[in-house]
């Protein structure tokens, strides 16, 4: 079973994407299929079918206003979609189940100020069914065991922000969820992120994690590159070098862009040179 919706009249026709491009087996974290997002008349994500290995990092790559967010929210169930089906851990995204398994991080960090980091981290804990030791190892993780008795109001913008990762991460979920975890955040913070996102996927985690900036798509095993809410292609890292000659990730993403960009050109040319010819038969 999945999350469905009815489906609208079709936006406008664009490459498919395979969904598993790697060519590896092996079981899949989520899935979408036909995905479609409206606001209004206004296409926020286009028809995009993919899938998110399990027990591995995928990144979400695209710049501002290409519907990251919008597909993350999508598949944690908080996203009213227009069409198609999302499906995670094997249900409906958004089902109840799915509650302690599916952890998710937006940007605007979900943290009490006027409790500690582990007064914080402990609540969340208690959700979860885990205690106050659980709490405390996940603070230490994130970096923050000196900082464990200070108030969350007293903290740094990057503390901050870890804070919200180790609220989601003590309830030990099999997938989760990161919108843009690294903004704001210096060198040395940022390799110690992606270093514990790669020693969580190793021990078997799934995380989708959405970024825009361009070199953070060589810590991932996949990528999922969006523009203008469609989806260009589902790749590998190694495979968006080779197929753009370059192992610049932001050149490499950037011809990838033009080169959609001028199918869209060509196939447009296409129709209406045929619908020139319809009209004079």
């Amino acid at each position: 079973m999945s999350h469905r919706a009815i489906m609208p009249a079709p936006d406008p026709p664009f490459a498919p994407v395979p969904a598993d491009p790697s060519g590896t087996s092996g079981s899949v974290g989520a899935c979408v299929e036909g995905l479609r997002v409206h606001r209004g008349k206004n296409p926020v994500l286009a028809n995009i079918s993919a899938s998110i290995p399990e027990g591995r990092i995928t990144g979400l790559l695209g710049p501002s206003g290409s519907g990251k967010t919008t597909f993350m929210r999508a598949l944690v169930g908080v996203q009213k979609i227009t069409a198609g089906t999302v499906t995670v851990l094997g249900r409906p995204a958004g089902d109840p189940r799915n509650r302690h398994d599916v952890g998710y991080v937006t940007q605007a960090a979900s943290v009490y100020p006027d409790l500690s980091v582990l007064d914080n981290v402990s609540y969340f804990a208690s959700v979860h069914g885990g205690n106050r030791e659980d709490a405390s190892a996940v603070v230490t993780a994130v970096g923050l065991g000196g900082l464990a008795k200070r108030k969350a109001a007293k903290l740094s913008g990057g503390q901050f922000s870890r804070v919200s990762l180790a609220c989601a991460l003590v309830g030990k979920p099999k997938l989760l969820v990161l919108d843009e975890p690294t903004v704001g955040l210096d060198p040395v913070l940022r390799v110690e992120l992606w270093s514990q996102f790669a020693s969580m996927a190793a021990e078997g985690t799934t995380l989708l994690i959405s970024s825009h900036v361009m070199e953070e798509a060589g810590h991932c095993d996949s990528l999922l590159l969006l523009r203008g809410g469609m989806l260009l292609a589902q790749l590998t890292p190694a495979q968006l070098r080779e197929r753009s000659d370059t192992d610049d990730l932001e050149l490499a993403f950037l011809r990838l862009i033009r080169a959609a960009e001028a199918d869209a050109v060509g196939t447009k040319a296409a129709r209406t040179k045929a619908d020139g010819t319809k009209a004079d038969s």
